[in-house]
């Protein structure tokens, strides 16, 4: 039997930047469930409070009003990703990876081995002395990746992560991610402005509005797991992404 409860969910909940009349009303009112094991992608226009909503769930913002309740027994169930890779230039890749850990206190010993699983998952055992400076941007975005997933997060918050890779790039990270996630079920949220990202990699897929950001819409991408980057030449994808895209339209706003 599953986990009964959701393992996240959010209601009525809003932010709002400023205060008096300079005040932006940047979410919500918004109400959103999870179920573990769930990867739900989010996608918008730009502004639309995507990223105001991964940080909350983060614990880096405060809701303005109402509220977002993650089920957990841990003190530190979320880990998150952003777009910019987020990893130290001054330590190793293995250092990286194993940032988490060493927060944790988790015994160097295990930390290290632990560290030494997910690059070799990563395909990144062989530059674990290795620093940023040295890799290109699909190497620093799976030592993001692996630092997040090294500490076994229950929640795992992905902001973007592979908007400033190539096309090539992306779609190869897009099959590994999936691959990993299928295998973990890790309860995730993931940004992106990609619709084809958002397919390939989610259960649901939740469309917002333009500021303040609302759900107006959810599809389910028609593809049982465990699911391969294969669905991208399938009819189905085609026509879901047609219609995510006709949404999406009507909420673009002019720049």
């Amino acid at each position: 039997m599953g986990e009964p409860y959701p393992k996240v969910t959010a209601h009525d909940l809003t932010r709002t930047f400023g205060r008096g009349p300079r005040a932006v009303d940047a979410l919500g009112p918004l109400d959103l469930t999870v179920a573990p094991g769930e990867f739900v992608c989010l996608v918008g226009p730009s502004g639309c409070g995507k990223s105001t909503l991964l940080r909350i769930a983060a614990g880096l913002l405060r809701p303005s009003t109402g509220t977002l309740e993650i089920r957990t027994s841990s003190p530190r169930p979320a880990a998150m990703i952003f777009q910019d890779y987020g990893i130290y230039d001054w330590k190793t890749v293995q250092a990286n990876v194993r940032f988490g850990l060493d927060v944790q206190r988790v015994p160097r010993r295990e930390a290290n081995a632990r560290a030494a699983d997910w690059l070799a998952r990563t395909g990144l055992a062989d530059f674990a002395h290795a620093y940023p400076a040295a890799l290109s941007g699909g190497m620093r975005q799976r030592v993001a990746i692996a630092r997040a997933l090294a500490v076994e997060p229950e929640l795992l918050l992905m902001d973007e992560p592979f908007a400033a890779l190539d096309a090539q790039l992306r779609t190869i990270l897009q099959d590994e991610l999936l691959e990993i996630t299928q295998a973990l079920r890790t309860t995730t949220l993931f940004i992106t402005h990609s619709l084809e990202e958002a397919i390939v990699l989610g259960d649901r897929v939740l469309v917002m509005s333009a500021r303040p950001g609302r759900i107006i819409a959810e599809r389910r991408p028609p593809f049982p797991r465990p699911r391969t980057g294969d669905v991208r030449a399938t009819p189905d994808f085609t026509a879901l992404k047609s219609e995510l895209w006709d949404l999406l339209r009507k909420e673009a706003v002019p720049a």
